[in-house]
Order: structure tokens, then sequence, then C-alpha cells
């Protein structure tokens, strides 16, 4: 009769053993590549990160930007922003702090130490071994720079190395940037939870992308490609 049932695999002893030495919510690490650190969020850094994202014309190194749509461009899709000052998302800011299984990171312009972005882990389950990407976003001076590539490549290789087996990104499916860039950087599409959200007094249906551990070398290996590019 037993064998009428079918089970998964069994785990190896020593990827059961990682599961008690992982926090429910996740150490903020400071991570510096060639374009972009990573580092725990300050309140302090709403001001620069409200100056980045909310509209206004900005001049970082050699590139400048003109005044700019700052829903069409950052907000748009996420269920927080554009907020009416650095009060509001400082409050925000706040709010995914204090997250019981997550943690906000800010994202540095390395040249200068601007901080343009936040990006966060998120949706931590260190019972599965599992962790998500998300809450991520940057101002428009720093899209397309090859910013967002470096950063997730880094929170891949922190995360891959404390031993979480599966690294999640989720998304509005109506955001086709957002898609793409998962696709482009080597996730895995795994469909679409219709009705997951309410977001925006909006339905949200959700794009669910991931990397398991054993695509991670070759993810590794796609990731550190586009970089020299």
């Amino acid at each position: 009769m037993d064998d009428l049932f079918l089970l998964g695999t069994p785990i190896d002893a020593d990827v059961l053993a990682r599961i008690g030495q992982l926090p429910t919510k996740p150490d903020a690490p400071t991570l510096t590549g060639d374009r972009v650190t990573l580092r725990p969020l300050d309140p302090a850094d709403a001001g620069p990160l409200y100056a980045a994202t909310h509209g206004q014309p900005m001049t970082l190194g050699s590139r400048s930007i003109p005044a700019y749509d700052a829903d069409q461009l950052v907000w748009r899709y996420l269920p927080g922003g554009p907020f009416a000052d650095v009060a509001g998302l400082r409050a925000s800011l706040e709010s995914q702090a204090a997250a019981a299984d997550g943690t906000p990171l800010a994202a540095l312009d390395r040249s200068s130490g601007q901080p343009i972005g936040v990006v966060n882990l998120m949706t931590n389950d260190p019972a599965n071994l599992k962790i998500e990407l998300g809450g991520i976003w940057y101002g428009p001076i720093a899209q397309r720079t090859g910013i967002n590539t470096e950063a997730t490549w880094l929170l891949l290789r922190h995360a891959f190395g404390l031993g979480y087996r599966r690294v999640e990104w989720k998304c509005d499916s109506l955001n086709a940037r957002s898609r793409q860039t998962a696709l482009r950087m080597g996730f895995t599409f795994e469909g679409i939870q219709e009705q997951h959200r309410i977001t925006k007094g909006r339905n949200r249906d959700t794009a669910w992308f991931r990397i398991v551990a054993e695509e991670w070398p070759a993810v590794d290996t796609r990731l550190r490609q586009l970089l020299v590019r």
C-alpha cells in the first residue's frame, strides 16, 4: 500500500540543518559592487530618495535627467507612492523596516554615495529556505545604468551564500519592465497568481519568478557577463 503514495524527493541532512541557522527577520548586510553599494536603510535616506524619485530634474556625475512622471517611471506598480512629501516616504520606509520577515536596504550610487533606490529582502521563510527580492525601486537617474543588475547579483550571491535554496521575484503582471528584467537576469517564470492582491484600489494579478540553488551557478555566470558589457 505504501507504494501508492508518492512523496517528494528527500532533502539532504546538511540542507535541513540550515533551517535553524537563519533568522526570521533577515540581517541587513552591506554589499559593495563596482556600481552600487547596498547597506541598511537609514531614516535620513528619505530626503535624498524623495529627491531622486518624485519627478524633479537631477544630475549625478555625468548623467542628467529632465523632469519626469514619477508615477509612470517609479511608483505605478508598487503598493505605495508617489508620496506627497518626504515625511510620507519616510513613514513607508519605517514600515518596511519594521516588517517581521523583511529588511529594506538603501541602494547607493557607488561613485557619489548618493541614495538612488531601495531593495528589500522580504517574505522571508527560513523554515522552507526561501526568500524574496522585492520592493525594488530606483530613481530614473539610476535606471538603465546596470545598477539594478549589479544589486540583484549581490543580493542573490548573498542569499544563496547564506544557504537559501529558492529566491523569488514577484511583480504586477502588468509591469512589463519588471517581468522583462527578471527574465533577462535569469529568473524562471512560474505563472500568474490571479487576484493576488488589491493595490491602490485595483486588482493585482501577480507574476511569479524564481531561481533555485541548482540554477544559481549558471545565473551567476550570466549576471557577471551582463555586468561587463
